[in-house]
This record gives C-alpha cells, sequence and structure tokens, in this order.
C-alpha cells in the first residue's frame, strides 16, 4: 500500500509546470526512507499530454540498476551500481546522448555516488531544456557538496523523512490517532517498520541500524574510527532531551572536542540527528553554547540503546515525547515548505523553555509534558522579555494541533 508523501505536491508544483525556467529537483534524505518509491509514485501519475509514460510494475522499477519505459519517456537509474556511475560520470558526459535521447524524465537516485555530480547535472539541465532530472541522495554531505556551485539557480531542493504522524494517521479519529503513539515512541515510523508486529519491528530496526543507515557515514573518507561513532550515538541517545556540549562529549570518549563536532556533523548530514542552539538575545544569565540533539527515528535510537519497552516499563518517556514532538514538527514544516528558527531557551537558573520557534518577527514558545495533568507555568522573566505570540503545554491530547498549526 502506498502511504501518499506531503511533499508529492511541491514536488509536482515544479515537475510538470515549469513554464519560465528549468530547475532539477533535489531529493534528500536517508536510505530506506523511501526515495525510490517516491519517484516510482511520481512518474505514476498523469502526467500533462505531453509525457505519455506507460504503465509498470513496482519490482521493474526496483530491480537492477536501470529501468526504462518502453515509451523511452522515462529513465530511472540507481547510482550504488558501477555501471550507472560510469556512465553517468563526468568525462563521459559527451558519450550520455544515445541514453538521454527521447527521454523527458531522468530519474538518478543516489546520485551523490556519481563522481562530479554537480557538473554533470548543471551539463544536463543547461543543454536539454526539455529533459526534466530529480536526484535523489541519502548523503546532504556529499549530495550537498557536490551540487551547490554547479547548480545555484538551477535546483529545487526537497527533504524525504520517515513518515509523519500527519503523513500515517493524520485522518484517523482521536481515539485511533492515541492508540498509535506508544508504537511510534517505541518504534519509529521508517517505511518498514510501520505496521509490523513487534518482534518484526525490532528485527527490521537492528538491520537498517547495522546495514543501512550509516553506510554513507562509515564510507566517508574522514571516518577513522567507527566504532568511536556508535559509542558517541549511544551516548546522545541516552541523552535525548538533554543539553549537550562537546567538551564533556569528548572528555567521556577520550578525543578531541573537534573530532566529536567533525562526527556529530556528518551525523547530521545524514539524516540520523540534528541539534537545537540555545536562544539568546537580551538576558545575562542565559545558556549560549549548549545545545540539544535529538534523533529523526525514535526507533534508532531506541536500537542504540537496546530499550523496546513499554511506555509504563520506562523511565525516558518525557524524553522519548518531547522528541517525538519536535520531529513531528519539523517535518510538517519541511514537508509543506514552511521555514523558521528553532531554538530551545535555559538560564543559568535551570528556567527553561523546551522549543521555540521564531517566524516573521514573533516567537512562539512550547512545553511538553506526555501527561494531560500536568501544567507548567512558563518563566516569567522569559515572558516579560520577550512577549511571546504563543506559549503552550504540548501532551499527548492536543498535540496534534501543534503538529499542524499553520499559524506562521
Amino acid at each position: 500500500m502506498f502511504i501518499h508523501r506531503t511533499i508529492q505536491a511541491y514536488i509536482k508544483k515544479y515537475l510538470y509546470n515549469q513554464t519560465d525556467k528549468k530547475y532539477a529537483i533535489i531529493v534528500y534524505g536517508p536510505r530506506q526512507v523511501g526515495k525510490t518509491t517516491l519517484l516510482e509514485h511520481l512518474i505514476s501519475l498523469q502526467p500533462p499530454r505531453a509525457l505519455e509514460f506507460q504503465d509498470k510494475t513496482p519490482h521493474q522499477f526496483q530491480n537492477g540498476s536501470a529501468f526504462t519505459l518502453k515509451a523511452r519517456e522515462a529513465a530511472y537509474f540507481n547510482a550504488d551500481h558501477l555501471d550507472v556511475r560510469v556512465q553517468f560520470a563526468y568525462e563521459n558526459i559527451t558519450q550520455l546522448e544515445s541514453t538521454l535521447k527521447g527521454l523527458k524524465l531522468l530519474l538518478l537516485d543516489e546520485a551523490q555516488r556519481i563522481e562530479n555530480i554537480g557538473l554533470v547535472l548543471k551539463i544536463l539541465v543547461d543543454h536539454h531544456p526539455d529533459l526534466q532530472i530529480i536526484a535523489t541522495g541519502s548523503s546532504s554531505f556529499e549530495l550537498s557538496n557536490k551540487i551547490n556551485e554547479p547548480l545555484t539557480g538551477r535546483k529545487r531542493v526537497f527533504h524525504l523523512y520517515p513518515f509523519s504522524f500527519e503523513e500515517l494517521y493524520g485522518k484517523l479519529n482521536f481515539i485511533e490517532q492515541q492508540r498509535k503513539l506508544p508504537s511510534l515512541l517505541r518504534f519509529g515510523s521508517y517505511p518498514d517498520i510501520i505496521e509490523k508486529n513487534e518482534n518484526e519491528a525490532i528485527a527490521r530496526l537492528r538491520e537498517l541500524t547495522d546495514s543501512y543507515l550509516f553506510k554513507d557515514v562509515f564510507s566517508f573518507q574522514r571516518l577513522k574510527k567507527p566504532e568511536l561513532l556508535t559509542k558517541l550515538l549511544q551516548l546522545l541517545a541516552f541523552q535525548v532531551g538533554s543539553e549537550v556540549t562537546f567538551h564533556e562529549l569528548a572528555q567521556q570518549l577520550g578525543v578531541d572536542q573537534l573530532t566529536v563536532q567533525n562526527y556529530i556533523q556528518l551525523l547530521e548530514e545524514a539524516f540520523v540527528i540534528f541539534r537545537l542552539g540555545a536562544f539568546k538575545r537580551n538576558l545575562r544569565n542565559e545558556i549560549t553554547k549548549s545545545r540539544k540533539i535529538y534523533f529523526w527515528d525514535l526507533g534508532i535510537r531506541n536500537t542504540l540503546i537496546n530499550n523496546f519497552n513499554p511506555l509504563d516499563l520506562r523511565d525516558d518517556v518525557r524524553k522519548l515525547w518531547e522528541n517525538f514532538c519536535i520531529i513531528e514538527r519539523l517535518k510538517h514544516l519541511q514537508n509543506h515548505q514552511k521555514f523558521v528558527n528553532c531554538y530551545f531557551w535555559r538560564t543559568y537558573q535551570d528556567k527553561e523553555i523546551d522549543y521555540i520557534e521564531e517566524a516573521n518577527g514573533e516567537l512562539h514558545a512550547y512545553e511538553f509534558t506526555w501527561s494531560p495533568k500536568k501544567q507548567k507555568k512558563p518563566p516569567k522573566d522569559f515572558m516579560e522579555e520577550y512577549k511571546p505570540k504563543r506559549f503552550k503545554i504540548i501532551n499527548r491530547e492536543n498535540f496534534l494541533e501543534f503538529l499542524i498549526e499553520n499559524e506562521r
């Protein structure tokens, strides 16, 4: 069963309605998150008459290094395969004419593995005005570095994450939505995890973590000690929702701070974790140098610490809930192409706010609590100094309002 991805509508806007300028469409996202399935569905949609694609079956699309529709109007290539990387290498660009002849749509999966992919895409965009290009990449640190300069003004970038709650369960009633929450906090929302039983979900998460998720990070030339990366991830997993400093992490791991910073950056660019910085403007006692680090998927986080216990047997539900609410909000913003600044706030006296959004000159502040009964007053000095437009306590009964809030 195909679950509609929210970014499809925004990709289609550039895919089939480019009247003034041609853009290459770039889709970033971790491995196994459904990028290939998204490509498959995009070309199965009914396009304008100029693109008369023929029917295909999913197994034809996904197996092998390349697949071309019978009408030769769309072609799919997976750059995980050596022959595709050779074919699309920059030095072979003049030999691509026979491959591209008659094509209206070119799909390049895992494009970060093609040498000089930025220059290759630039030439294709500039010299083939009738060719629409979609390139996906599981490693933004590789693909973005290779395409940013060559494709300046020639690309539109989208991000695909594990399923959002909105995509999975937004149309269910309130009771059904509440029943789905514990599973998401324990096993996450990767496509291959959803709707599996508990044992199958755990087995698949372990396979995903061991074999796929860190594949690009481990192969990156700057990564000298894979075992150090694993230890770092475990430390971060235990400290979800807490402030971390590079100095403390470096001490715990027995390495220098620069190594920790580099590894965290790699993990961010591989869509494993992300950080929130501290909000500071006026108050002298505000924390400035710390950051909080969260995981893009809680199933991955729980796999790293080997804890899949039910929520009533855990002491980290508060951390899970905070991480869940923030990633779901960020997915919603990214999926709907809304861009805001995101922070947490704390003073040296331990007054804090979990999450702050800044947009259009206004602040929106939120605290997260799993229990609907728990209430918390906002910090007086923050409210008086910054006068946020909104302060809300987000619990499991009102979280959907927060996730899909569009008043920006």
